[in-house]
Formats: structure tokens, C-alpha cells, sequence
């Protein structure tokens, strides 16, 4: 069985090749599953696994799930190195009374293995939010961040989730979330219709510079994600994305959807290659040409 059913196509091979390769550092699909069961788990799994690199359950839904649910959904996930977590939220419901390490070594008993930190909800002093990071540190779990605020109303200006976001990479942090909730409406760099400030996104990304690849941008909407791979290549770090729509998001990330085929389409054409109009010779006219010929 042929694993890649479209190679040696040219162009398709150029554009997948320029695309980053699990375990990746840069260009993370961070889903949002807020309770799929096991087999709908094992189906997409199956299908966009090699394309998913960090499974949120989202909220606090896991806390609903049966052990004999959650417990095989987990080790099927984990089995094709996928990153796993619960939600922020549910970290910021549980430090509210607990030690963070309580919550970590539940969370790590489980079988996730990574954790959301944010205060999306709740303040969160710094030395905790430091804390935080060690302990998850410390029992061997991924600690990934989130800034930015889930109240409409609160919205810290793009400056301050740049600091924080490079203040959380500088004390372990692998990766940073940007906040934009599950809707991406009037929250971080969306406004309440959903459109992208690409100056909010510029300012965030000139005050990372080199470090603006650990970003994972939530962008659950199409158009969202379409102006976040415009304005950073198709390696952006995406994530609160339907679990159902992963392929279709790697077929924008390469070029293979309207939004991002045409500006490749028309680079071409004004390029060196040939008119995308002219005229392509009939099937095996090179071979007759050949035959008529010979070998010379």
C-alpha cells in the first residue's frame, strides 16, 4: 500500500515538504475535544493523528468522563505521541483550594501528559504561575501556558501577553497558548467579529522575535486561520481546532484551499515557469516523438 497516495506530483510535493514533521517544535495543531467518545477518539486518530500534535480536552470535560472511558481514550492518544491535557480551566478551578501539585499528580495519575497554566479566569500571582511551571517540571509533564484573558471586558493590551508569554518561556514553559476561547470572537487579537488585528498579532511578534514560533495561536475559525498562515508560513502554531477539520486545516497550511493556493497560483504565473494557459502537449506525444526519431 502506497503510504503517501499523492507523490511525485511537483507541486504538492514542494508544498509538504516545506511543512514541519511530528515531533514538531514549530507549527502545532493543538485540538479542542470538549468529549469525544472512544471510537469517534479512535477514528480521528486513525485519520489525522499524524497531524495533531496536542489533544485539549477541553473546560473541566473530563471531569465527567468514566475511568472506563477516559483511561483507554488517553493511552490511545498518548500511544501515537500525541501530547494530551486538560483544559486551563480546570487548572484554575483546582489551584483555587489545592496545591498546583495536587492537581498535577492527578492530572499525571491519569495518563495526560501535558498541563495547561493560565489565569484566563482567576489572578494568578507570578510566583505561583512560576511555581506552576516547576511543578509540572518536576513530574515529568509538558507545562504549556496560556495568556490573555477569557472576559471580553479584560483584554490585556498585545505588549503584556508578549512579556508574559516570554517570561513564561524563560521559566520552563514549552510552548504558550494566546488566548482566544473556543467561539474566537471579541477575545486576544480577534475582534468581536472574529476579524484579526494584524497589528495586535505584529506587536505580539515583534516582541518574541525569535521565540514567536512557540506561540500557538487559538484560531477557530477558517478566515482566522487563513490570515495567521498568510502572516507567519504555514508552520504557525494553531490551536482550538475541530477535531473533525484537522485534515482540512494541513490542506490550508499547504497551499491546497482557495485561500492559500491563489497566491501561490499567481506567484507562478509571474514567475519563470511556463503560462498556467498554455497549451500542455497531448498524453505520450513525447513518447511518439521519440519513436519517430530514435535514439540520438
Amino acid at each position: 500500500m502506497i503510504e503517501d497516495p499523492w507523490t511525485g506530483l511537483i507541486v504538492i510535493d514542494e508544498l509538504r515538504r516545506r511543512r514541519t514533521r511530528a515531533p514538531r517544535d514549530a507549527g502545532l495543531t493543538m485540538i479542542l475535544d470538549a468529549g469525544l467518545g472512544l471510537r469517534e477518539t479512535a477514528d480521528i486518530a486513525e485519520i489525522s493523528g499524524a497531524h495533531i500534535d496536542l489533544w485539549k480536552l477541553s473546560f473541566g470535560t473530563s471531569v465527567f468522563m468514566p475511568m472506563s472511558v477516559l483511561a483507554p481514550k488517553l493511552a490511545l492518544i498518548n500511544a501515537r505521541g500525541i501530547m494530551t491535557c486538560p483544559g486551563g480551566t480546570l487548572f484554575e478551578a483546582a489551584i483555587m483550594q489545592q496545591h498546583c501539585r495536587d492537581y498535577m499528580t492527578r492530572a499525571r495519575a491519569l495518563g495526560f501528559t501535558a498541563v495547561e497554566i493560565s489565569d484566563g479566569t482567576i489572578p494568578l500571582p507570578a510566583l505561583r504561575r512560576q511555581r506552576a511551571i516547576d511543578c509540572a517540571l518536576e513530574l515529568g509533564l509538558v507545562p504549556i501556558s496560556e495568556v490573555g484573558k477569557k472576559d471580553p471586558a479584560d483584554q490585556p493590551p498585545p505588549d503584556q501577553l508578549a512579556q508574559q508569554a516570554l517570561q513564561d518561556l524563560a521559566w520552563g514553559a514549552e510552548h504558550v497558548i494566546v488566548e482566544a476561547r473556543e467561539s474566537g470572537l471579541g477575545i486576544g487579537v480577534y475582534d468581536d467579529a472574529g476579524n484579526i488585528s494584524l497589528a495586535a498579532v505584529d506587536t505580539i511578534a515583534s516582541a518574541m522575535g525569535g521565540q514567536v514560533d512557540r506561540l500557538i495561536w487559538e484560531a477557530p475559525l477558517k478566515a482566522q486561520q487563513s490570515a495567521l498562515i498568510k502572516r507567519f508560513g504555514l508552520n504557525v502554531g494553531l490551536g482550538n481546532i475541530d477535531p473533525h477539520k484537522v485534515l482540512a486545516l494541513e490542506a490550508l497550511r499547504s497551499g491546497l484551499r482557495f485561500e492559500t493556493l491563489k497566491p501561490i497560483a499567481e506567484a507562478l504565473h509571474r514567475g519563470p515557469r511556463r503560462a498556467l494557459d498554455a497549451m500542455e502537449p497531448p498524453v505520450g506525444a513525447g513518447l511518439a516523438l521519440q519513436d519517430r526519431h530514435g535514439d540520438r
